[in-house]
């Protein structure tokens, strides 16, 4: 079946992970992604195991289903190539900074008047119209700025970072929807779009969905009666439970699920004690909870516990590895991971986008190209097809 996006053209100039990531998801969903890379490539090339030169296993996972053309635009021709490339695509997208954008004439001022009907993304580091607007950023930056480290200090007294590229690969998340919410438009209005995601307000507004707690309330209320955060996940229970062999990840929410629990640990006189008889009376003494909780999981192993509470229908599931994860039965059952025959790499385990549409399924069409393998391609189907230019959609 053909792909949601199959006909959509994209010029992707980004590097690194966000911008990739958004892109990959466009490329899953049947789009033309067409990954414009420097002559050295992408700098993710070279980062992890590889089997060629420039096929680091970094970029293997973030650069499937994309065709690679190279382009040099520090000359004059690899400007006019990467124009003509524009001249027939629906989106472009790029990470590139302000004044780096606006020298090569890809700037959203610049094209929108040529070509209305493109949908012209940019991440940026910070919003437009803020001080911070054009300084660099990465993950640590923004995670810091976003307040991410501070959450990890309240949790465990140490600052640190998630163990992960959380603001790159979620931002890229949120361009891929916005890029998708722009194409929405144009199929409506046949007009393009200035699209930006910034990683700043990205971040923090993604920060606070819980975090704002009660000071969603104007006027905010004592910061010393209710200082901002979600309390729970604060909390020094809230971590992986421990059962007689080994942790458990366990929670219940609901009242019903709280008196099947309490039946099933043999403590069922805590549905009646004023403590923990509603969800705000459990949360305000969520730490006598989850210690009661705790004693009582030490009489059984983790799987007997597994099993007894799949079988109450009570939320609760083994306390993974990354390791583990590649043995997950679930996982296997949905054919998750995914082998592809790569024509220079060989067998590569991917893990397939999650996201499933009965009629425009996604599919693993090609896997992450060589550096500039298809230059040739690409630019010779420019010259044979011409330009399909934005202010004629036929």
């Amino acid at each position: 079946m053909a792909g949601a996006l199959e006909g959509i053209r994209v010029v992707d100039i980004s590097t690194f992970v966000l911008g990739p990531v958004a892109t990959q998801m466009l490329g899953d969903m049947g789009a033309d992604v067409i990954k414009v890379e420097a002559p050295e490539g992408d700098p993710t090339r070279g980062i992890g195991q590889m089997r060629s030169p420039g096929m680091g296993s970094f970029f293997l996972n973030l650069n499937r289903n994309k065709r690679s053309v190279v382009l040099d635009l520090k000359h004059q021709e690899g400007r006019a190539s990467l124009r003509s490339l524009i001249d027939g695509a629906d989106v472009l997208v790029h990470n590139m900074r302000s004044g780096a954008a606006k020298r090569l004439g890809i700037d959203f001022e610049s094209l929108s008047v040529t070509h209305p009907r493109l949908v012209h993304a940019t991440a940026l580091g910070f919003g437009k119209g803020g001080r911070y607007f054009d300084r660099p950023a990465y993950d640590d930056v923004i995670q810091g700025l976003s307040g991410v480290p501070g959450l990890n200090r309240r949790m465990t007294g140490q600052t640190g970072y998630i163990p992960m590229l959380l603001a790159d690969k979620l931002c890229g998340v949120y361009l891929y929807g916005a890029v998708m919410t722009a194409l929405l438009h144009r199929e409506r209005t046949g007009r393009g779009q200035e699209v930006q995601l910034p990683m700043f307000e990205t971040m923090v507004g993604f920060n606070l969905l819980e975090h704002m707690a009660d000071h969603v309330l104007v006027p905010e209320p004592d910061t010393q009666a209710a200082p901002i955060g979600y309390g729970r996940v604060f909390s020094k229970v809230h971590r992986p439970l421990m059962t007689r062999d080994g942790p458990i990840c366990l929670i219940a929410n609901t009242d019903a699920q709280w008196h099947r629990l309490f039946e099933l640990i043999g403590k069922g006189e805590l549905r009646d004690d004023d403590r923990f008889k509603t969800i705000g009376q459990r949360m305000a003494n969520v730490v006598q909870l989850y210690d009661l909780v705790e004693g009582a999981l030490q009489g059984r192993t983790r799987t007997e516990w597994l099993a007894a509470f799949a079988a109450a229908d009570i939320p609760a599931g083994p306390a993974n590895e990354l390791a583990d994860i590649r043995a997950d039965e679930h996982l296997a059952d949905t054919d998750f991971f995914q082998v592809f025959q790569h024509e220079s790499e060989g067998e590569l385990l991917m893990p397939r986008n999650a996201m499933h549409l009965m009629s425009t399924p996604s599919s693993l069409r090609c896997g992450p190209p060589r550096l500039g393998q298809h230059t040739a391609e690409v630019l010779n189907e420019v010259d044979r097809d011409g330009r399909r230019m934005h202010g004629d959609p036929s």
